[in-house]
C-alpha cells in the first residue's frame, strides 16, 4: 500500500517537474509533432511511432522501474535511454534533465542529454554539456557502459569517459570546428579500452585532420594503430573504413553492396563521401551527400554529418 502511494507522489512530482522543464529553455521549438529540423532547409524531421515489440516492453519495463520511489539515478538514465531508442529524443532530453535535479554531480545525465542534443542537432547545448561532462570526470575512475542493444557476443564495448569525449568530439566536428574535435577525440583515444574504440575513433581521427587540410601522408600517423587482425566485436564498419584510409583495403571493396538511401549504410557511405571531398572531388561528394539525404533514418550519425556538410556547403 505504501509503495503505491509513493508512486502516486512521485508520479505527480514528475508531472510537475515536467511542466517545468517542458516550459523552459531544453531546446529550441520545432512544429508539432517534430523532434528536430533539418539543417538544410528547415524541414520537420519526425519520427514514426515505435512498433518493435522488445523496444516496447524494455520502454514499459524503464518507465515503471523509474516511477519508483525513491528514484534511483540508474533508472532514470535507463528511462531516458529507453524514450531514446523509441524515438522520443526531446522526452528523453526532459527526462535526463529532471535526473539532473537529484543527482547535480552524476555526469551520467549530461552524457546522455549530450548525445541526445546531438541527435536533435543542438550542437552547442550538446558541447556544453559535454564539456561540463568532461570536467566532472577528471580524476574519477571510468566504468564500462551496458549497451542498450548488446552485440552479438553481450560484450559491451563503450565506457562513459570514452563516450563523453566520442560525442562531444563529434558535436564539434559536426560544427566543423575542427581543433576542438582534434583536441578531444586525441583525449577519447586515451581512455580507450579495446578495438572496437580505436577504430571508431580513428576513423573520426583521421578524417578531423583530412578535413583541416592536412594531407594523407600528414595525417596517416593516427592510421598506425590498424591492422587487419584486430579483434572487433561490432564496429567492422570503422574498422572497413580505416583500413581503406590506410590503403589496405580498395574503395571498390568498401563500397560493394552499400545503398547511399539506406539509413543501416550511413557510416560507410558518409566516410566515402567525405573521402571523396577531402580528395579534391566536391562534386561526386556532394552527390552521393545528396543521395543520403533519401534515407528514411534521420538520426545516425552517418546522416548528421551528410547533412552538416551539405548545409556548409549552401
Amino acid at each position: 500500500m505504501y509503495k503505491k502511494i509513493f508512486k502516486i507522489a512521485a508520479a505527480l512530482s514528475l508531472l510537475t517537474v515536467g511542466n517545468v522543464f517542458a516550459q523552459s529553455n531544453l531546446y529550441s521549438d520545432v512544429p508539432e509533432g517534430a523532434e528536430a529540423v533539418s539543417l538544410i532547409d528547415g524541414r520537420a524531421l519526425t519520427m514514426p511511432d515505435a512498433t518493435n515489440e522488445t523496444v516496447l516492453k524494455n520502454l514499459a519495463d524503464a518507465r515503471y522501474k523509474y516511477m519508483d520511489y525513491p528514484m534511483n539515478s540508474d533508472n532514470a538514465v535507463w528511462y531516458g535511454r529507453r524514450l531514446a531508442y523509441a524515438g522520443d529524443f526531446r522526452e528523453a532530453i526532459k527526462i535526463f534533465s529532471e535526473g539532473m535535479l537529484d543527482n547535480p554531480n552524476d555526469p551520467q545525465f549530461l552524457r546522455h542529454r549530450g548525445h541526445r542534443y546531438v541527435t536533435i542537432r543542438e550542437f552547442d547545448r550538446a558541447i556544453a554539456d559535454l564539456e561540463k561532462a568532461g570536467e566532472m570526470i577528471k580524476g574519477k575512475s571510468n566504468k564500462v557502459e551496458q549497451d542498450g542493444a548488446p552485440n552479438e557476443f553481450g560484450i559491451p564495448v563503450s565506457t562513459l569517459h570514452g563516450n563523453i569525449y566520442y560525442h562531444l568530439g563529434l558535436a564539434y566536428y559536426l560544427k566543423h570546428d575542427w581543433e576542438n574535435a582534434k583536441r578531444v577525440y586525441d583525449l577519447d583515444l586515451d581512455v580507450a579500452t579495446n578495438d572496437d574504440n580505436r577504430v571508431s575513433i580513428t576513423h573520426w581521427r583521421y578524417m578531423i585532420r583530412r578535413r583541416a587540410g592536412e594531407t594523407h601522408d600528414a595525417a596517416k600517423h593516427v592510421l598506425d594503430v590498424i591492422n587487419k587482425d584486430m579483434k572487433i566485436l561490432e564496429n567492422h564498419t570503422y574498422h572497413k573504413l580505416t583500413l581503406f584510409y590506410k590503403g589496405e583495403l580498395t574503395e571498390s571493396e568498401i563500397s560493394e553492396g552499400i545503398d547511399l538511401e539506406d539509413s543501416a549504410d550511413a557510416a560507410t557511405a558518409y566516410g566515402l563521401a567525405n573521402w571523396h571531398y577531402y580528395n579534391g572531388d566536391e562534386a561526386k561528394a556532394k552527390e552521393m551527400l545528396q543521395s543520403m539525404m533519401k534515407a528514411k533514418a534521420w538520426g545516425s550519425f552517418g546522416y548528421i554529418a551528410a547533412e552538416a556538410d551539405l548545409a556548409a556547403m549552401m
